[in-house]
């Protein structure tokens, strides 16, 4: 009996080490565990943080916009203008503008789809081209670059550099990019320059030297603009 209690006691201490061994790798195991799941709880709350802190406008596929439009253009070396009103419907398939006289007169209705465009003006047949650009300069003999204004009558385009840049309101209201087409465009004023997020172009400026009509201005101004 005494040999069984001398070998047990001998054992205790080994049997000690083990389970308390075993305890510490319990605990660590345990630590390692909360540490897990508390970076896995502040991951959403950090990146909800990021992205509230960093909220940017956004660009709306389908708008509604009208306003006016002024011009200016050369023809046969000298100035012509032009002036009068808009209205601009888009989505995502396809975008359909009505250009205005002054006295409200249709001047021109222009319906962009997947494939072509269509023109359409008073006592003249449809004219119809897969480059909606191209067709309004042959139509009316002056440029409005109308796949272009798809995204900058919402402040987005590309760059000359080939990049997309995103208008804000700057400290003198005033925004100015080349394009990847070579517009020079203005943002001059805006519809709440307060808020970042619900802040849209009010005012813009497009600027070219063209080979059809030379010097080329136009002035955008928005009166009313929806998003769908």
């Amino acid at each position: 009996m005494m040999r069984n209690t001398s070998k047990t006691s001998q054992a205790m201490p080994s049997m000690l080490q083990a389970l308390r061994r075993t305890s510490l790798a319990a605990v660590a195991l345990a630590a390692m565990a909360l540490s897990a799941c508390s970076s896995l709880q502040q991951a959403p709350s950090a990146a909800a943080t990021s992205t509230t802190g960093g909220a940017a406008r956004q660009y709306h596929q389908a708008i509604d916009v009208s306003g006016r439009l002024s011009l200016r253009y050369q023809q046969d070396g000298k100035e012509q203008a032009v002036y009068g009103s808009f209205t601009w419907s888009q989505n995502k398939q396809e975008t359909a503008i009505t250009l205005l006289s002054p006295l409200g007169q249709t001047l021109a209705t222009i319906n962009i789809g997947a494939d072509q465009a269509t023109l359409k003006q008073a006592g003249q047949p449809p004219r119809i081209a897969s480059d909606v650009d191209a067709l309004t300069v042959q139509a009316l003999g002056w440029p409005l670059p109308i796949a272009g204004l798809r995204d900058w009558l919402q402040g987005f385009g590309q760059n000359a550099a080939g990049q997309r840049f995103t208008a804000t309101p700057a400290a003198d209201d005033s925004f100015s990019v080349t394009t990847a087409d070579k517009w020079l465009i203005q943002y001059s004023n805006w519809q709440d320059q307060n808020n970042a997020v619900d802040s849209y172009p009010k005012r813009i400026d497009l600027a070219r030297n063209t080979a059809q009509a030379g010097d080329v201005a136009i002035r955008i101004v928005i009166s009313n603009r929806q998003s769908h």
